[in-house]
């Protein structure tokens, strides 16, 4: 059978998550986006293990959860959580997330009465802990063996695996004696497979890739995605797709464009400044327009560590596939504001109503059966989507990627980005020539 699984979701309890991500708006809104399987989230957080204690009931020898409020949905829950651990590595400070899947909300009470100890669970709900990456596999994998534990969107600035601002540059220095129990990486939104396919450090890790939603709604909700076809849903045969990254099992993750991530590029948001790596390099990673530092991109990251050429692909590995959020595409057609507006959940649920769920939409419905239902310039938005015929203009430093499906042609874009980049170049210059006359100055003074 087919699982399409987002495991990495947050619930109200986490900091800017929505006051409405409960079971109940996720049991809505995951099955439209065509998900039969997402991660609780949270489960550290008191108040929300309370809530799944009362509103899941576990389904017979799967290791998983169905709503009791919805007990006939094809939705199924795995017990998951994030948490962060800050301490010190060769006299830096390291923050790094981890995303934890365990098989029962009785192994997760266990591994909740541990994590206590190194922090307040009920602040966040996903806690800052008082220990290092290392001790926290120990911790967990001392409750169960059928614990995992993936380091979580490993190329965010912040907070991550290799981030540039708290990261290590190998996996061994970050967790220590406890690599062997680590067998996948989370990819993030600012990069996907190919970009991973780079570093030959990762060949041993498995690909996995899922929203991080901070919201139920189809937009944020299985944006990324990992499909498995399982002889049977079941977190055991789940762990072990992962982690025999057998493609039979586990064909491919569901990517957004990694241009569209919000850290994608190097840049400071302030100033408008988006850089790509070469040029970021010959700023010398400082703004030019105010001249502090700039939030280094996940590409730039990438370059650093890389040990292979853009295009290598390690052989025998899951795929993937890149798409975008429907409501985000119908929204760009429309020129609206915001996805959640009226006009396009019309069209939104139009499709829905008529393919059943998002994900079949954009991968599998017709240009034809797609027209006879919408406008067909938003049927042929969806393929361009699908066959990656569309242009993202590269997020930075925590700013969204632009999506341009129906825009000028590449070379009047790239004279627009020159353009962008004489701009900036020439802010630099008169920085330059400015603080040199203030040194003349100061010298003839």
């Amino acid at each position: 059978m087919r699982v399409i699984a987002d495991l990495h979701i947050h619930s109200k309890y986490s900091r800017a998550t929505s006051t409405r991500m409960d079971i109940d708006e996720i049991t809505r809104f995951a099955p439209v986006k065509g998900l039969n399987l997402v991660g609780t989230g949270d489960f550290t957080h008191p108040q929300w293990f309370k809530e799944l204690k009362e509103k899941l009931v576990e389904e017979q020898n799967t290791g998983l959860y169905k709503p009791v409020k919805a007990a006939r949905s094809p939705l199924k829950f795995m017990v998951t959580g994030e948490v962060g651990t800050i301490f010190t590595f060769e006299g830096k400070t390291k923050k790094i997330h981890h995303l934890i899947l365990t098989p029962s909300l009785e192994t997760a009470a266990q591994i909740n009465d541990r994590l206590a100890h190194y922090g307040a669970l009920e602040v966040d709900g996903r806690p800052a802990l008082d220990m290092n990456a290392a001790a926290l596999v120990e911790e967990i994998m001392e409750v169960s063996a059928g614990n995992v534990v993936i380091p979580a969107h490993i190329w965010t600035p912040w907070f991550s695996l290799f981030g540039a601002f708290s990261g290590f540059d190998r996996i061994e220095d970050c967790y220590q004696d406890m690599t062997r129990h680590i067998f996948a990486v989370e990819t993030g939104l600012s990069s996907d497979p190919a970009m991973n396919w780079r570093l030959s450090a990762l060949d041993r890790f498995t690909l996995v890739s899922n929203s991080d939603s901070h919201s139920s709604w189809p937009w944020r909700i299985g944006r990324e995605a990992n499909v498995f076809e399982l002889k049977e849903m079941s977190y055991a045969a789940v762990v072990d797709a992962i982690r025999s990254k057998d493609p039979q099992r586990f064909p491919f993750t569901v990517e957004t464009y990694p241009d569209y991530g919000k850290y994608h590029w190097t840049g400071h948001r302030n100033c408008n400044v988006s850089l790509p790596p070469e040029e970021a390099i010959k700023f010398g990673g400082i703004c030019p327009v105010c001249r502090r530092k700039l939030t280094k991109g996940v590409e730039q990251r990438v370059d650093e560590l890389a040990d292979r050429p853009t295009g290598f692909k390690p052989a025998g590995v899951p795929g993937f596939v890149r798409l975008l959020p429907l409501s985000e595409v119908i929204q760009v057609l429309l020129g609206a504001t915001y996805p959640g507006v009226q006009k396009v959940w019309r069209i939104y649920n139009r499709l829905i109503s008529r393919f059943g769920d998002e994900f079949t939409v954009l991968t599998e419905a017709s240009f034809s059966d797609m027209a006879e239902t919408v406008d067909p310039k938003i049927a042929e938005a969806i393929i361009r989507v699908r066959t990656e015929n569309i242009r993202v203009i590269p997020g930075y430093d925590g700013v969204y990627g632009r999506i341009e499906i129906f825009e000028e042609p590449a070379d009047e874009e790239k004279q627009k980005t020159d353009e962008k980049l004489k701009i900036v170049q020439n802010k630099q210059a008169e920085e330059n020539t400015k603080r040199s006359r203030q040194k003349r100055l100061a010298d003839f003074l």
